[in-house]
């Protein structure tokens, strides 16, 4: 039975979330405070929890726009910047091999930014224009993935989510400070992105060892904080013209 129980466990954790060296040195050695090994356990976690997660982070956001019928608050530069860093991640991690669980939450959280993207031009009355922004990202990436484009031009992109994401973010909150409110911003999705992209940065160089990934986190979570403050100063405003009905 203790056989079966750990091969089952072997079955389990590797090489999921362990390599076999590590599986043997924590739980056949025993030998469970063995850093290097409880890093990778960690890191590994925290990456495959943040790539579950991804999947519900912006759909507070989504439905929030469908309840109210209304993309209000929400910059649509700021959006398209935002799934330009995505994006870039993407082609930048499955080009290098990277592990999934390094980047794959940028994935599920690229499909939902360009449903977002759609929605706002949906309700802004362009429909059109949005079916047409969804044809141009889809053939984009298709090209962006294949053997055509250069390995320099993927390495440019991701280094432009840098200034992509600081400019992306400062237009954001400079749409929320002169509205005065956040609008249709989802409190959730803000706070969810905001611990997600400071999680990325131990994970990233854990996992990945790569600079630039590191970076375009760190730059991340300062902008993402940025935010997440906006959203906690402006808690209780309401817009204006919802003021309005309310009396």
């Amino acid at each position: 039975m203790a056989a079966e129980t750990d091969q089952l466990l072997k079955r389990v954790l590797v090489p999921v979330l362990l390599p076999e060296k590590c599986y043997d040195q924590l739980f056949v050695q025993w030998d469970v405070l063995h850093v290097p090994c409880l890093k990778i356990l960690l890191s590994k976690g925290l990456g495959l929890g943040i790539v579950a997660g991804s999947l519900l982070v912006k759909l507070p956001q989504v439905f929030k726009i469908l309840g109210a019928k209304s993309a209000e608050g929400l910059s649509l530069q700021s959006t398209m910047l935002e799934l330009m860093a995505l994006t870039g991640t993407v082609v930048y991690s499955i080009t290098n091999n990277f592990p999934f669980s390094s980047w794959g939450e940028a994935l599920f959280l690229m499909l939902q930014t360009v449903t977002i993207c759609f929605l706002i031009m949906h309700f802004r009355g362009q429909t059109v224009k949005g079916v047409g922004f969804l044809a141009c990202f889809a053939l984009i990436l298709l090209v962006l993935l294949s053997p055509l484009t250069p390995l320099a031009v993927v390495t440019l992109l991701q280094a432009s989510n840098v200034p992509a994401v600081v400019v992306g973010k400062l237009l954001q909150a400079a749409t929320n400070y002169s509205n005065g409110h956040t609008g249709q911003l989802s409190a959730i999705t803000v706070f969810l992105l905001f611990g997600g992209s400071l999680t990325r940065i131990f994970t990233s160089i854990q996992e990945t060892g790569d600079p630039l990934m590191a970076g375009v986190f760190v730059v991340s979570s300062l902008c993402n904080g940025l935010i997440a403050g906006q959203v906690l100063f402006y808690w209780n405003t309401e817009p204006p013209h919802k003021q309005k009905k309310e009396r």
